[in-house]
């Protein structure tokens, strides 16, 4: 998990090239790139050739995103917030489906035939080139990025995203491992995660029109404390409660996701693309170090001690969403 994610913090970098270049080039690239990378996972002899597959991954992510999501904001007219949020419910429907698809292939017909599930994303490349709209570069003359005065508020900002994005992915790393411990198949393991970011869409649909509404710190303060609160719920729960906690706690999860990527290019005007990518991308890369460092305690106490820090984590994410701007850009 953590080679996977790790090349995500080159999105900020990537986010402040798409700035100057412009086009539309990084959406197809990335989407090139981490489709032919996933073909090969199931044929990996070993470890030596899995983990430089999944950071090629990352990195044509880290391509994809910021420009992908300047260019939705650019697309959405004034609804900024449903705008991004609609955007953004296409990847979860991907990440949700795709973990049981993919238990279903392993089950079915062995791990070296998961390439199969690469072929609807490469053959929408040509189809994506010809729709995408072509983003303006940046000119040469606009107004340099004042990083003295972006400090404070984009430390809050990876400080908030990254917090949480450590949730998420803990989540989907070690709640398939307890499953699997109590006794339970791998399909169960991956329908987890697929109730997980499948229902978690009405959070990213729903957090985005709500700060549309009532501004963004409600949201974002609101999610954390009640994702804090079903994690826990989730972790003493049985049977049928347990899949509806784990719906809720996606919607939660997921609510502060867009408004964390309009708050990072708003942060950042002069660079709408490094913003998404400092929001997105640069707290995705610092919170796949921090799930690495979770191993050890994994080890010693098993997961159900991961997914209690993880609880903590999202309360302290709450705590750092009141240093955030909270306005709307209708408010401001």
């Amino acid at each position: 998990m953590a080679a996977l994610l790790i090349g995500q913090a080159l999105q900020v970098v990537s986010g402040w090239w798409a700035d100057h270049l412009g086009g539309r080039a990084f959406i197809a690239v990335g989407v090139l790139g981490s489709s032919a990378a996933a073909a090969v996972i199931g044929l990996a002899p070993g470890l030596w050739a899995l983990i430089p597959a999944l950071i090629v991954i990352g990195i044509s992510n880290s391509l994809f995103h910021p420009q992908a999501v300047s260019g939705a904001r650019l697309l959405s007219g004034r609804r900024h917030g449903l705008g991004i949020s609609l955007f953004l419910t296409g990847g979860e429907i991907g990440r949700g489906l795709w973990p049981l698809i993919a238990s279903l292939v392993v089950v079915g017909w062995g791990l070296r035939y998961l390439w199969v599930l690469a072929l609807p994303a490469l053959l929408s490349v040509a189809l994506l080139w010809r729709t995408l709209p072509r983003q303006p570069p940046r000119h040469p003359e606009a107004r340099a990025i004042e990083w003295r005065r972006h400090l404070g508020p984009m430390s809050m900002l990876v400080g908030f995203s990254g917090l949480r994005s450590l949730a998420i992915f803990g989540a989907v790393t070690y709640l398939p491992i307890l499953w699997h411990q109590r006794g339970h198949a791998l399909t169960e393991g991956a329908a987890l995660i697929t109730v997980l970011l499948l229902v978690g869409i009405i959070g990213n649909v729903g957090g985005g029109h709500f700060a549309d509404r009532i501004g963004r710190r409600p949201v974002l303060l609101g999610s954390s404390l009640l994702g804090a609160i079903l994690l826990a719920l989730f972790l003493v729960s049985h049977g049928l409660w347990q899949w509806i906690v784990l719906g809720l706690l996606g919607i939660a999860l997921f609510a502060s996701l867009p408004l964390s990527i309009l708050i990072g290019q708003d942060i950042f005007p002069e660079n709408r693309s490094l913003g998404s990518g400092i929001a997105l991308g640069l707290s995705n890369g610092l919170a796949a170090v921090a799930l690495s460092g979770l191993d050890p305690l994994a080890a010693a106490r098993g997961p159900q001690a991961v997914l209690w820090l993880l609880v903590g984590a999202v309360l302290l994410a709450g705590v750092v969403s009141l240093g955030l701007p909270g306005a709307t850009p209708h408010e401001s």
